[in-house]
């Protein structure tokens, strides 16, 4: 194993952002920089042997700073929604940026963690980014102490893992933003592609806010149903009001078999074309599937122009608006509390 870095480019700052090569001694490697705690390149054999590129990214830093794709950023203080960015801890009002359709908060900006520059230290086989959230930063109370460590193991592994400690009560509920296309990144739509969710029931969604309802659902009988392999594609355009509401999927699965600090397996996919397979092991509660279905003509890596569903996501999460919705799993941390959260994604050959 090595970790190798570089500089990736400057800010609009003047401020240097560096890039870190973790590789494998088989030659797999994955790419992270230190604007953003970002995800830039995973690069995994296909059946062939040759390394494909299976997200959804950049070859400069500018796009990074400027635009709001979200591709590999990490996420946080919270990932997903809050309806009407707002909520209270222990009665207590807090207020946060309105930055979806001038009503809910998103992903906890404007300007959130895949915004800010954070300090790096790598190890053997990983880097972890370290950065301090000061309190009242987009809302969110309390200093917030927090890392991001990015491991890469000689299977092909990617550990993500969260940590924190805050000095007064907050939200944590951080998530990666990677678009996975098991074919490569710039192939095209990733519909042919199969995927399983492990999860029996997810929280439907009231349009066009996107908030959940604040129930549980079965996924059974539905469109929504991915408990064994599906094609991505196969009822993503179906007459279902929910996928008609998020223009396809873009939901929150309740995963089976959650126990707090348990890490399982909650969802595989795989791309007959090139043979790679993804499986997704975390200690979240919940997982938000996300069909790409508004990437709008992005220029990314190679030149290479992305377009609606050419890359999917699984976000590792609590529940969209979780915070206010009492029967949902809490994402309040409370002062002093360690937070910790780990999702792994493991990439292997279809086994024939």
């Amino acid at each position: 194993m090595s970790v190798t870095e570089r500089e990736f480019g400057r800010l609009s700052t003047g401020e240097p952002v560096k890039l870190y090569h973790i590789e494998n001694t088989s030659g797999a490697y994955v790419e992270v920089i230190s604007f953003g705690a970002i995800l830039v390149r995973v690069c995994v054999p296909d059946r062939d042997g040759d390394l494909k590129d299976v997200v959804l990214g950049y070859d400069q830093l500018a796009p990074y700073e400027e635009r709001s794709s979200f591709f590999g950023a990490t996420v946080g203080r919270n990932g997903n929604r809050i309806a009407g960015a707002s909520f209270e801890i222990q009665g207590k009002r807090i207020d946060l940026a309105k930055n979806e359709n001038g009503v809910n908060n998103l992903h906890s900006g404007p300007n959130g963690f895949e915004k800010k520059l954070w300090s790096a230290s790598a190890g053997e086989n990983c880097v972890k980014f370290s950065r301090i959230s000061p309190d009242g930063e987009n809302g969110f109370p309390g200093n917030f102490d927090v890392s991001v460590t990015y491991e890469f193991t000689e299977s092909n592994a990617l550990r993500i893992l969260y940590e924190g400690v805050s000095d007064a009560p907050t939200v944590a509920n951080m998530t990666n933003h990677s678009f996975f296309n098991l074919a490569g990144e710039g192939s095209g739509a990733i519909l042919d592609q199969y995927l399983a969710i492990y999860a029996k029931t997810y929280t439907p969604v009231i349009d066009p806010a996107s908030i959940p309802t604040g129930e549980y659902a079965p996924v059974k009988g539905t469109p929504m149903d991915f408990t064994e392999y599906k094609r991505i594609g196969q009822e993503i355009d179906a007459d279902f009001p929910q996928l008609v509401y998020t223009g396809g999927y873009d939901h929150n699965y309740v995963t089976d078999q959650y126990e707090k600090g348990v890490v399982r397996r909650i969802a595989d996919a795989y791309c007959e074309e090139t043979g790679i397979a993804m499986a997704v092991s975390s200690d979240c509660p919940c997982v938000q599937f996300y069909a790409g279905n508004f990437i709008e003509e992005e220029k990314g890596k190679k030149g290479h122009l992305y377009t609606r569903r050419d890359g999917f996501c699984l976000e590792t999460q609590t529940e969209p608006n979780a915070v206010n919705e009492k029967a949902f799993h809490s994402p309040v941390l409370a002062a002093g509390e360690r937070y910790s959260s780990v999702t792994e994604y493991s990439f292997s050959l279809m086994q024939s």
